[in-house]
């Protein structure tokens, strides 16, 4: 999953960004109200974890402007405001979990596992489509439930396609997922969805370019029947 991490203490937000990328999340970090609402009007995430301190701004704010444009991403609050009033403001603007600081690495891994798993409608961790599945906890992939070893960034391309399985990966948003803000070549998704594409040959299972809007995780209809 991508996940965008709003938290202006830098140990604080290295310790989130460490926990959080072994269990096969891509995690951008911003550290002030400014340059998150920038990667919020420009981009998409699965899941928003924000302080509310923050030292340009409020992050209710940020959440209530969120929730008022429609955007639905779930939102977990971590922040050392540990009143009620605080928490009660936090749930009523919008957000789906609260978190107080100091807090446990294991509470927060396992509330967003549940974040995501709710965001996703799934009963586990895993995506699946058809005979490929991907468990994000443990970030493997697999092909009728035997591994599938992936190198790191088509595990990332994979897991895009299977969060937006049977409707159009917008391009932007595979990028993003597999190099974050990093400036990237003009083809350098092309070279990670032509290495996929080989890899998913004769399984029964392709993905379909739309030019100039992005790649579909699709069923070979044509294999099927041949």
């Amino acid at each position: 999953m991508r996940l965008l991490v709003i938290e202006d203490d830098p140990l604080i937000a290295r310790s989130l960004e460490h926990a959080l990328q072994p269990l096969g999340n891509t995690v951008d970090v911003f550290r002030t109200y400014a340059e998150a609402q920038a990667a919020l009007r420009h981009d998409r995430f699965d899941l928003i974890l924000l302080d509310l301190g923050l030292p340009d701004g409020d992050g209710l704010d940020l959440l209530a402007a969120l929730r008022d444009r429609g955007d639905t991403t779930p939102v977990l609050i971590l922040t050392a405001r540990d009143g009620v009033d605080d928490r009660v403001s936090g749930l009523d603007l919008g957000a789906d979990d609260y978190l107080a600081k100091p807090f446990s690495l294991a509470e927060l891994e396992a509330r967003v596992r549940a974040l995501l798993r709710r965001s996703q409608q799934r009963s586990d961790n895993r995506l699946r489509f058809s005979r490929l599945s991907f468990d994000p906890v443990s970030g493997t992939a697999a092909l009728d439930d035997m591994p599938l070893a992936l190198p790191r960034r088509e595990l990332l391309l994979l897991e895009g396609l299977l969060l937006h399985a049977g409707s159009i990966a917008p391009r932007e948003t595979l990028e993003r997922r597999l190099f974050g803000f990093d400036e990237v070549g003009s083809n350098a998704l092309e070279v990670y969805v032509s290495r996929l594409r080989k890899r998913l040959q004769n399984t029964g299972l392709k993905i379909r370019t739309f030019r100039g809007l992005g790649y579909r995780l699709e069923e070979d209809r044509e294999e099927d029947t041949a």
